[in-house]
């Protein structure tokens, strides 16, 4: 049997716009105090947006984090008012790219990085699109990219995006279209 750790205490370390971190004391299976340092996301979606002739919808930008410019899915963070992630994908989609989805489905949600957060992203598939004109926030400087989406998926396959959550969205979106 897996051994549950137990919360001694939580301690928050850092407030920021984005994450918070918080310092947690637990009580490992040897009897022992451990630290653990926790980062509290609220979560995000990731948006795998098919065109009818089979494009996918693709943002080139610049990710300080890597100091690289990175070719993603569309991605947001859900908002502190967010009751309706699935209307937190959409608008995403319609903001960075000026697409909209007819149809939009839930594929997979997942941890990312389950060893120190919280962060959950749900995946979600978009067809049935129209174009329209993108609405970027401030800061955001994003080339949209349109890409056979078995293209992409070999992409993917080969470990060729840098961004995981596109790497995950694009091969569960393939599985998820081609295995039905």
């Amino acid at each position: 049997m897996i051994f549950r750790e137990e919360t001694i205490d939580s301690k928050l370390v850092y407030d920021g716009k984005v994450i918070k971190v918080c310092e947690e004391h637990v009580r490992v299976e040897t009897g022992n105090i451990a630290t653990r340092e926790i980062v509290m996301h609220r979560g995000a979606v990731a948006v795998v947006a098919l065109t009818d002739d089979n494009k996918i919808v693709l943002e080139k930008q610049y990710r300080k984090a890597i100091d690289d410019v990175v070719l993603e899915i569309p991605a947001g963070k859900i908002e502190h008012d967010d009751d309706d992630i699935k209307g937190r994908a959409r608008t995403e989609l319609m903001e960075e790219t000026g697409f909209d989805a007819k149809d939009i489905k839930l594929i997979h949600k997942s941890f990312p990085s389950v060893g120190y957060s919280k962060e959950e992203i749900y995946f979600y598939l978009a067809t049935e699109l129209t174009p329209g004109k993108p609405c970027t926030e401030e800061g955001e400087n994003i080339e949209i990219l349109l890409m056979d989406f078995d293209e992409a998926y070999k992409m993917a396959k080969e470990g060729k995006f840098l961004d995981a959550k596109s790497t995950i969205g694009i091969l569960i979106a393939y599985l998820n279209k081609y295995s039905e």
